[in-house]
């Protein structure tokens, strides 16, 4: 069974036992929380079930593994004629989930 979830504006798709990450969470490590935002449950009994913007009653259970920070990204701005450079970088922080189990 999968589910396709929003978390922090993105949408992933999910299954029992996947590692996701995504932007930062405000929740503890080690605890669990419940993704109530499901657009669409698939590989169950009686096929895929798409939701309208949500799917009613849905729920995603995930246990918040650790928070880090990401990958570096660099932005650098140039300006031709005056030859000004600016670059700037920043990390963004970021939550690991585990996926526990998908209930509809």
């Amino acid at each position: 069974m999968y589910a396709i979830i929003r978390a922090g504006g993105q949408q992933h798709k999910v299954s029992e036992g996947d590692t996701l990450t995504v932007k930062r969470l405000a929740a503890e490590a080690g605890s669990t929380i419940e993704i109530t935002d499901v657009l669409m449950v698939g590989g169950g009994e009686g096929g895929p079930v798409i939701g309208a913007p949500l799917v009613a009653g849905a729920k995603v259970v995930a246990e918040v593994a650790a928070h880090g920070k990401g990958h570096k990204r660099d932005m650098f701005k140039y300006t031709r004629r005056v030859r000004s450079r600016v670059q700037r970088g920043f990390r963004p922080s970021e939550t690991t989930l585990v996926i526990k189990t998908i209930s509809v």
